[in-house]
């Protein structure tokens, strides 16, 4: 393990790597602190799903720029990463979620996003499966160049392209402390060594909040289990990801063939419960089957749980922490890390190279959470 280095980014998933890449193309001497595996956290467990459409200015735009990006990125990275867009359909089931769906759809359109409405009769032509009476749909919205990628290829390759430029990744090593002098970060300690640093970034997903209690900061971060399951290998049926924010379900079929959804339990709380539950495979049977009849007899072949990084307004947590110099945050996502890695990586690229700041990045600092007034994304599922 290198002793020094410019940065060190504690946190080994999709946001960890794929700034590790942009900082060391930069030049930038980098090391990667992993406790577990790469994607062994939320990126590992996550629907893979890559979606523009949201009801804040900011997940819009970090979204619209990142899909800019993810249809780039096999070719940046020289691996494929299965990034393919079929679009995302969202459920409109009753007139209060119509007027949300409006209001989103005119700034979301305001931003450059090809997205429309779409009657009840329309939703069957993007989703031949779907049965409106059974969803209890009034409407949906589609954008068509939402989509999917591979978390764990994206991942990985973003790692290799890093390690190319000289990024050292360490896995299966834990961070034990951080060292500060004079209100700025001085070192990373881990069990394996220390590596001096003037720049750490916090990209840890739900062990973060642990992280930044090292250095007395307090990060608003909830736990949250997300259970997600898969079936068997299917022929092509459809190509979007559909999903209901009132129901809480989400699914696609991915490019092998398996439908890959989740849907929240009735009864589920904030904490660290790790073990799958019947009330998921039954919830999500009973619903799924409402929505595709057609899928009522196709065996589930896993069943497996993750968590998201909670916040109070359900927006990122990102970079400089006023406290610190040099402590940076890289968390809080919510469930939708992967699909805005890039331009999240990005923007923290050019503060941390060039002292570049944005708009974007200045409204999602932990700084808002003393204000009162919080907007609050609400294009959520579960």
């Amino acid at each position: 393990m290198k002793s020094k280095a410019d940065v060190v980014i504690i946190g080994g998933g999709v946001n960890g790597c794929s700034l590790a890449y942009k900082l060391s193309k930069k030049g930038f001497n980098v090391v990667v602190v992993e406790k577990k595996y790469l994607t062994s956290g939320a990126t590992g467990a996550c629907g893979a799903g890559i979606r523009q459409q949201w009801s804040t200015r900011e997940n819009t735009s970090l979204a619209i720029q990142s899909v800019k990006m993810f249809e780039q990125l096999s070719h940046e990275l020289g691996q494929d990463i299965e990034f393919r867009q079929g679009g995302y359909l969202i459920a409109v089931h009753d007139e209060k979620e119509m007027n949300q769906a409006e209001k989103n759809v005119s700034m979301q359109r305001s931003l450059g996003l090809k997205v429309d409405i779409l009657q009840p009769e329309k939703i069957p032509d993007v989703v031949p499966i779907l049965d409106v009476k059974g969803m209890k749909a009034i409407g949906a919205t589609f954008c068509p160049t939402d989509g999917h990628a591979n978390p764990f290829k994206t991942t990985f390759a973003y790692a290799d392209a890093a390690r190319n430029f000289g990024a050292e990744i360490n896995t299966h090593t834990t961070v034990v402390n951080l060292k500060t002098s004079k209100k700025a970060l001085r070192a990373v300690i881990t069990d394996k060594g220390t590596i001096e640093t003037d720049v750490v970034v916090n990209a840890a997903g739900i062990a973060s909040k642990v992280i930044a209690e090292m250095v007395n900061i307090k990060l608003p971060l909830t736990p949250f289990r997300k259970e997600i399951m898969a079936t068997e290998r299917l022929q092509p049926l459809f190509e979007a990801m559909v999903i209901s924010f009132k129901d809480g379900i989400y699914f696609s079929q991915q490019k092998e063939g398996q439908i890959v959804g989740g849907i929240p339990i009735p009864e589920e709380k904030g904490g660290y419960k790790t073990m799958p539950t019947i009330a998921f495979l039954e919830h999500m049977a009973h619903t799924i089957t409402r929505y595709a009849p057609v899928l009522k007899h196709v065996n589930l072949l896993r069943h497996w749980t993750g968590f998201y990084d909670v916040t109070p307004d359900a927006r990122p947590i990102l970079g400089e922490v006023k406290e610190i110099k040099g402590f940076l945050q890289c968390n809080g996502f919510s469930g939708h890390g992967f699909m805005i890695s890039p331009m999240v990586s990005q923007l923290l690229t050019n503060f941390i190279a060039e002292g570049k700041t944005s708009e974007v990045l200045e409204s999602l600092t932990l700084e808002r959470f003393k204000g009162k007034n919080i907007e609050k994304e609400l294009s959520v599922v579960g």
